[in-house]
């Protein structure tokens, strides 16, 4: 096994020497190489998509037609999801797999109770991210 495949504790130098240990975090665990969030790319591109549903909802509370205040909870959640995926926590991650299921369900609701098809777009696609979301090789790479 090489160890550009391995997640183990080590990794080469660039001089030839010896593996050294991989730089740990303030909770224990080693740090996210940014080749490993390279490697899943639709991790950032859903992250941007919880920041986009956070701003949406900031600007529906602030304008005061479309979400009552109690939604900016929603926001600050999404807004800590996007963040913490961008840092491969297994939390976050949890926490964007149940926000994409919801939203699929509730917009699946909108389109079939409210007659608006628009709706099962965005439910399609949140239905799309949940199915990235629970795939094993991303699943693997959090920590």
């Amino acid at each position: 096994m090489s160890n550009e495949s391995s997640h183990d504790e080590t990794r080469s130098s660039p001089s030839g020497q010896a593996p050294g240990p991989l730089p740990l975090t303030a909770s224990g665990a080693s740090a996210p190489t940014p080749r490993d969030l390279l490697q899943l790319p639709a991790l950032a591109a859903i992250a941007l998509y919880m920041l986009f549903l956070a701003g949406v909802i900031v600007f529906g509370v602030v304008s005061g037609r479309h979400y009552p205040s109690i939604f900016l909870v929603f926001s600050a959640l999404f807004i800590a999801a996007s963040g913490g995926l961008l840092m491969l926590f297994r939390w976050a991650w949890a926490m964007t797999l149940a926000a994409v299921l919801l939203l699929a369900g509730y917009n699946m609701w909108i389109a079939v109770a409210l007659h608006q098809p628009a709706a099962i777009v965005q439910s399609l696609l949140n239905l799309v991210f949940f199915l990235y979301l629970i795939r094993t090789e991303v699943r693997e790479k959090l920590r």
